[in-house]
């Protein structure tokens, strides 16, 4: 992979749903002030966990890096549990996205069943995963470059229109900014903020898959540094630039309550076919995400089958490079959450999704712990801290503030009665992955 492929495959992870179709909805919760600064303390969160991302994939390129890193400076059994859990988010993911797409394709075929475009879909996806590397990363480049002149587009536009250079429908004059305030900073209370950003953090969930790629990225001491240093900027210019011209042009009450901000916005400009272009963008959204998603998985089961965590067969390649035993397990993965979102969605799905929705922060988490245990190492190796290609700044406070603000994200859902059950569940799942890795290893030496 080139430079350009790298920094669209982290854009590709992060910009989904969330930003299209779930944004009016958080502004409609914590007010317009309240979502700006949630979203821009989650980005600094992000921010740091890359900085500590940096100087581990620079030291050791390593495709499906995080759970080897924990291997190495945390423990295996920590390693085995961050790459299940982080295979777990993705695949889960994978079945969300796939009837979503489906969903949006029957908007223009409003006969046609949702499962044969969900299907379709699925089949794009293999094959853009199955082909090559190169072929993977390409799809994701032009995926990922539509929905970001989409966003551009909107922010551009939008500016326009908070200025009054072009006309938007209810305003008589340039609304400016003054629907950002006019209800006060927090109309919903502060509490509001607080549940957003239990949930911003997870809307940022993508950014670390710089990480997985390091492997099978061309010239990784130049390119990863290079898209790590202008993540905090892209997501600052995306997330917050969008959510700040949503709120400027709708009013906080009717944002996001029965449709994209996006389409609201672009139909009060009179942009033609608003509903069509956005519901193109969306899906393109959906399908690079899982487009990430599936690779981001298959290579977690690689790697775990590469480290002899579970058996070496699902590490095979194939001409391509690419292991295709993982990846149809991921993508029989992807299939079977779908399906539970069909026939079990209010218990096995839902525990899926609570535990997945968890699992990146806790992925987090120990990228930032594994970087403060790597650096101790290598001085006490004997090398100098100049030795390093790829330095995490204002070492250890960055690499401990991103473990305890990614702390604080997960211990604080137990205030928010409707993401509570996510704490509950993913404990028992934690235990249960500690267990399975301990009774494997002393099976093994049993054995032996």
């Amino acid at each position: 992979m080139e430079s350009r492929h790298l920094l669209m495959i982290s854009l590709g992870g992060v910009i989904g749903t969330g930003l299209f179709l779930s944004s009016g909805y958080t502004i409609h919760q914590a007010g317009p002030i309240g979502t700006i600064l949630a979203y821009g303390v989650g980005a600094i969160i992000v921010y740091l966990v890359m900085l500590c991302l940096g100087e581990l994939s620079v030291a050791m390129p390593q495709t499906g890096s995080f759970h080897v890193y924990a291997d190495k400076f945390i423990g295996p059994a920590t390693g085995f549990t961050v790459a299940i859990l982080y295979w777990l988010t993705w695949t889960v993911a994978l079945g969300s996205e796939f009837t979503a797409a489906g969903l949006i394709m029957r908007t223009w075929f409003p006969n046609s069943p949702t499962w044969i475009w969900s299907l379709l879909f699925m089949v794009l996806i293999f094959t853009s995963n199955a082909l090559s590397v190169r072929f993977f990363a390409e799809t994701e480049f032009w995926f990922s470059s539509i929905k970001v002149i989409a966003i551009i587009l909107f922010i551009v536009l939008g500016g326009l229109a908070i200025f009054g250079i072009i006309p938007i429908k209810g305003y008589s004059h340039a609304p400016l900014f003054h629907n950002l305030v006019k209800d006060g900073l927090f109309p919903n209370g502060f509490r509001g903020v607080f549940t957003t950003m239990l949930t911003v953090n997870f809307a940022f969930s993508g950014t670390e898959l710089i990480g997985v790629t390091a492997g099978e990225t061309k010239d990784p001491e130049k390119n990863i540094p290079k898209a790590i240093h202008t993540t905090l900027l892209r997501l600052v210019i995306f997330f917050v630039g969008s959510i700040t011209v949503m709120a400027a042009l709708i009013p906080w009450q009717k944002a996001g309550v029965n449709q994209s901000p996006f389409v609201l916005v672009f139909n009060r400009i009179g942009l033609p076919f608003a509903g069509d272009l956005m519901n193109f963008v969306v899906l393109t959204a959906i399908l690079s995400a899982a487009n990430s998603g599936l690779y981001a998985a298959t290579r977690m089961l690689w790697s775990l089958a590469h480290e002899g965590m579970i058996p070496l067969k699902y590490a095979k390649t194939n001409s391509h490079g690419v292991p295709m035993i993982a990846l149809v397990l991921s993508m029989l993965g992807g299939i079977l959450a779908l399906i539970s979102s069909v026939i079990a969605a209010s218990t096995v799905y839902l525990v899926l999704v609570s535990i997945s929705g968890l699992a990146v922060v806790l992925v987090w988490m120990a990228i930032a712990y594994s970087e403060i245990k790597f650096r101790k190492r290598w001085l006490k190796a004997g090398h100098r801290k100049a030795d390093l290609k790829f330095k995490t700044p204002w070492y250890p406070l960055v690499p401990w503030a991103a473990f305890v603000l990614s702390l604080l994200s997960c211990l604080l859902i137990v205030f928010d009665p409707t993401q509570r059950p996510a704490l509950f569940y993913m404990i028992p799942f934690l235990i249960g992955c500690y267990l399975v890795y301990y009774v494997k290893t002393s099976l093994k030496k049993f054995k032996h």
